[in-house]
């Protein structure tokens, strides 16, 4: 009774502990962007840079390294990737836009080099982005050919948008909402309050209501798919981490730098959700612990990029099997990279 007691407590904290601290901050401004890009993006646009007949180098090149103007975690970057993904981009450039989001934003790369080392700080931005590419490319491989039904499918249901937009006035539009995004991730409230002034000036002058109401029951869309899937997941993730000992069995088995060790780093790491720069304070307490650098690593390159409720929503996204797929690779990257950087440590 007292050991579910327990757990219970853990799914509550976790699941109370997202809503205070990452809804209001990250993930409402995540959905309005979403929305926003499947209203008002240039379907022709995301086709050029993000389609099937997009110049590789420059659209996976773009997608992964994307992430770096974006504090996002795992789940933030859900209605983004669904935005893109609905709106018919490709599903390897999706895919590298989905992995560098959370992996390789500038904030977590300088924290992690500070906080961690230098060199482990190098190794984190250089394993994603080549995790992006790679990634990426051998997902759009593996299902080349329904990928090819999918957009078919997009292109021909997706109208472009009616409207007289200027595509200055877009841009801006769209600087606004993700400058929203990530001002208001920092805490800066000042600035978030002008930014949102400003984009409800704009709202005013340049759209119609029609425009508003569409891109507000479009946003809605997003929320409904989504948002369930997230926060069950983040009950569950909160209930795995507080079986007793988790993290002292976890410190005791990645200790070496053996294959078993960084699978294992890998693998929890991609279970468990960490907001973002969390995965760094508790990666300092495990390495503390006697963590090796490898699996240290290896859960650094797993662990903000996949977790439980970033699992569930994404299967609702793109499926059970590409679901599966994309986490098997993230996993197994994750830990011969981490093998790697502990034998040249």
């Amino acid at each position: 009774m007292e050991l579910a007691l327990t757990l219970l407590k853990g799914g509550v904290d976790a699941f109370l502990e997202y809503l205070s601290l990452h809804v209001l901050t990250c993930l409402v401004p995540a959905f309005f962007i979403a929305g926003a890009i499947s209203v008002f993006a240039s379907q022709s646009a995301i086709l050029k840079y993000f389609g099937p007949q997009a110049n590789k180098g420059l659209s996976y090149g773009l997608a992964s390294v994307s992430g770096a103007v974006l504090a996002v975690c795992s789940c933030t970057i859900l209605p983004l990737f669904g935005g893109i993904y609905k709106r018919g981009a490709g599903l390897g450039p999706a895919i590298a836009f989905l992995y560098s989001g959370p992996a390789i934003n500038v904030l977590a790369i300088i924290y992690t080099a500070r906080v961690l080392g230098f060199d482990i700080g190098i190794a984190r931005a250089v394993g994603a982005i080549l995790f992006a590419l790679v990634i990426g490319l051998i997902m759009a491989l593996v299902f080349r050919r329904s990928e090819t039904g999918r957009l078919a499918d997009v292109q021909f249901a997706v109208a472009e948008p009616e409207g007289d937009k200027k595509w200055w006035q877009l841009l801006l539009y769209f600087a606004i909402l993700v400058g929203i995004l990530v001002i208001a991730a920092l805490g800066n409230w000042i600035a978030t309050g002008i930014l949102v002034l400003a984009l409800l000036v704009i709202l005013w002058r340049w759209f119609t209501k029609q425009e508003i109401i569409q891109w507000l029951k479009a946003t809605m869309g997003f929320v409904k798919m989504i948002l369930p899937w997230l926060l069950g997941g983040i009950f569950i993730a909160g209930v795995i981490g507080a079986i007793p000992g988790l993290d002292s069995a976890v410190g005791r088995v990645v200790g070496s730098n053996s294959i078993q060790a960084n699978l294992i780093a890998s693998f929890t790491g991609a279970l468990f959700y960490f907001a973002t720069l969390t995965e760094v304070p508790i990666l300092s307490e495990f390495m503390k612990a006697g963590m090796g650098q490898g699996p240290a690593l290896a859960l650094l390159l797993a662990g903000p990029a996949i977790s439980i409720p970033n699992m569930l929503v994404l299967r609702n996204l793109m499926g059970t099997k590409r679901t599966l797929v994309y986490i098997s690779l993230t996993v197994i990257m994750a830990t011969f990279c981490g093998l790697l950087f502990g034998f040249i440590q």
